[in-house]
């Protein structure tokens, strides 16, 4: 049993990256989509609910692998 108690690193990092892909995509996508189908004019909401899916998304991309990756098991 490790520091940080039993934890897959591999699966975990694989997940983030697949979760941080699919927010990225539902943002992205769902904007040209929500634009396309209401002629141009989406609530602010919306806009902002794909805006942030998008950077969360990314984040998710960038640091999953780093911290399950290469962080956590080298402080084992």
């Amino acid at each position: 049993m490790g520091r940080y108690g039993n934890l897959d690193y591999p699966f975990l990092a694989k997940t983030g990256l697949s979760l941080g892909l699919a927010l990225f995509l539902f943002g992205a996508i769902g904007a040209k989509v929500a634009l396309a189908l209401s002629g141009g004019q989406i609530p602010g909401w919306e806009r902002t609910l794909f805006f942030d899916a998008e950077w969360i998304g990314i984040a998710l991309i960038l640091f999953s692998p780093i911290v399950f990756g290469i962080v956590l098991p080298l402080t084992e």
